[in-house]
C-alpha cells in the first residue's frame, strides 16, 4: 500500500519509528492513511505496520 506523504502530520496516528519515511518530528506519522496488518492478529506482538517505507527508498 503506496501513500503520499503529507506536510502536516495526521494528528490520530503516533509513530516513533523514526527510520520510516513517513516519520516526522514528535513521533507523528506523515501518511495519510496507515494500513495495520494481518487481518487475524489476536495480540499486539502479531501486529504490523504494513504503510512503513524505509527512510530514503519512497
Amino acid at each position: 500500500m503506496r501513500v503520499n506523504k503529507m506536510n502536516q502530520p495526521n494528528q490520530g496516528i503516533k509513530c516513533i519509528v523514526n527510520t520510516c519515511h513517513y516519520y516526522m518530528n514528535g513521533d507523528r506519522c506523515s501518511a495519510e492513511m496507515i494500513e495495520v496488518q494481518p487481518r487475524n492478529a489476536s495480540s499486539t506482538q502479531e501486529t504490523d505496520c504494513a504503510t512503513f517505507i524505509p527512510e530514503g527508498q519512497a
